[in-house]
């Protein structure tokens, strides 16, 4: 199983590679669990200035059925060097991990069709529904889709 990268941090363990099929195994057993999936990497600009409205999401969720989980598109060799060290300061509670799929033309329409590839990216899914959206965040922005999302079944 996955787990904290903060956790992972202060243990001097690392943040563990993923495949895809990983990741969507996981959101199938949770059914009543919100999963917030973004997608970056420690050389995207915006992407590292959206990381804190992910953070706070995560912190302000705590103890309920969400899962906030940064899926690092950094290369695998670059884990140990970059990305831990990058959350490791941070101090994210955030979950981490990083994506080991070699051709990114094969995975990433299994994220969205609609994605063209470019990063920051976030995926919401909750029983089977899911929202995409290829854009950077902004914490109010964050916490109003987040919210529109998991309410909509209600």
């Amino acid at each position: 199983m996955i787990v904290l990268g903060l956790l992972c941090s202060l243990l001097g363990l690392t943040i563990p590679e993923v495949r895809l099929t990983d990741l969507e195994r996981r959101f199938a057993e949770g059914s009543d669990t919100v999963y917030v999936v973004n997608f970056w990497a420690t050389w995207c600009k915006p992407c590292i200035e959206e990381l804190p409205a992910f953070d706070k999401l995560a912190r302000k969720e705590s103890g309920k059925p969400v899962v906030v989980l940064l899926v690092s598109l950094d290369s695998p060799k670059d884990r140990s060097s970059k990305v831990e060290p990058f959350l490791r300061k941070a101090g994210y509670k955030c979950e981490a991990v990083v994506l080991n799929e070699p051709k990114p033309h094969l995975w990433i329409d299994k994220v969205d069709a609609s994605w063209s590839g470019a990063i920051p990216a976030t995926l919401f899914i909750m029983n089977g529904r899911r929202l995409f959206r290829e854009q950077e965040f902004t914490s109010r922005l964050l916490d109003s889709t987040f919210t529109t999302f998991r309410d909509k079944e209600k």
